[in-house]
């Protein structure tokens, strides 16, 4: 099944992270940072980048307002920080489904608010592994600056769907 990604952080591009923060290794109780913090306004939408079911739903000390949906490929898809949740565990949604807002709970308390996005995959791909900080667990964290490189926006998606309602013929 083909996972077919949009950047989560509705109105985003991929200038509104730091592809070099994927596992850096300056982060504190963590470690390393397992992911991509994605800046943008205080409750701006935070989309599901992919179709999936929501299977975890918290508030945790490091992360905040947790989101984690199943998609393709048995990848979890992690949203951290959210200032408010939209869905429901057990939820099934689609790309772009609203999932919640962009904010600064957790350890990003008194940071500006920004979506921490991880993608775990449950198969691991061991020739990732290697000798860095916590190395081995490269066989299931993937880089989503990587994934989402070649992702569209959640405005030019949306546009695309109105160009097509609109054409003639249609």
């Amino acid at each position: 099944m083909p996972e077919d990604l949009s950047i989560p952080v509705q109105d985003a591009t991929k200038y509104d992270w730091n592809k070099d923060t994927f596992w850096d290794e300056r982060w504190g109780r963590s470690g390393v940072h397992k992911g991509i913090d994605i800046f943008s306004r205080l409750n701006k939408p935070v989309r599901s980048s992919s179709y999936g079911i929501v299977i975890y739903k918290a508030n945790l000390a490091l992360g905040g307002n947790v989101i984690s949906v199943l998609g393709p490929k048995w990848r979890i898809h992690y949203y951290a920080h959210l200032n408010q949740t939209h869905v429901s565990l057990g939820s099934v949604v689609k790309r772009n489904d609203i999932l919640g807002t962009v904010g600064n709970t957790g350890n990003a308390k008194g940071k500006p608010p920004h979506l921490h996005y991880s993608i775990i995959s449950l198969l691991p791909h061991f020739w990732r592994a290697d000798d860095s900080m916590q190395g081995w667990k490269k066989m299931f964290f993937l880089n989503p600056a990587k994934k989402l490189a070649k992702a569209k926006s959640i405005r030019s998606i949306m546009l695309t769907k109105n160009k097509k309602k609109s054409a003639p013929g249609s």
